[in-house]
């Protein structure tokens, strides 16, 4: 959805496993119009994910000119191996043209977009309970045991974050999760174009 006015950011971010991916999969394929960021990583690819379409995946050089030239909104190590990033110019287009826009970034990035983008909304993806985030995570069978430990430990400091944001949705169910969060989305956008 494109209105030709500049709209507010919306950062969704969570603990490891939660499933920011996958509701923000959900809302593309539901809400074409709304416009969602493709982060750069140095990570490898895992079964199925596609350049430039779930990430943008750079080598660790290319990472580092990106670093140096400041094309990237936030950046960070992520569970002490990977680095992912946000790319600023297509945030910064889609927002002066007027699209609803949104950003899934992990808990270091969201806090560098509060210093960056303070005006963002800022929403928190949190699981129904810490079994249920053990259970995504164990179910996804895409790490080996000590990867999976290293996220789980950092799963339970990101869930301490939580009241950094201004709002939280609850990923009971995917397709309720993104449509709620679409919800905040236009609401949002809505309340700011009749302030």
């Amino acid at each position: 959805m494109s209105t030709g006015q500049p709209t507010r950011l919306v950062v969704l971010a969570g603990p490891t496993a939660v499933g920011k991916g996958t509701v923000a999969a959900e809302v593309r394929a539901a809400h074409p119009d709304v416009w969602i960021s493709i982060s750069a990583t140095t990570r490898a690819p895992r079964p199925g994910e596609v350049d430039g379409v779930h990430y943008w995946f750079v080598s660790e050089d290319r990472f580092d000119e990106m670093v140096a030239s400041d094309d990237l909104l936030e950046w960070a190590v992520v569970h002490q191996r990977a680095r992912y990033g946000t790319p600023r110019a297509p945030v910064e287009e889609a927002l002066a043209a007027g699209c609803l826009a949104l950003l899934e970034i992990d808990l270091q990035g969201a806090r560098q977009v509060r210093t960056t983008m303070p005006d963002a909304l800022f929403v928190f993806l949190s699981p129904p309970s810490w079994e249920e985030l053990v259970r995504r995570l164990v179910g996804r069978g895409t790490e080996n045991d000590e990867e999976r430990a290293r996220r789980l430990e950092t799963a339970r400091q990101e869930l301490a974050s939580e009241a950094e944001f201004d709002v939280t949705v609850v990923n009971r169910e995917v397709h309720a999760a993104a449509e709620e969060l679409v919800a905040l989305m236009t609401y949002d956008h809505e309340s700011t174009r009749a302030d």
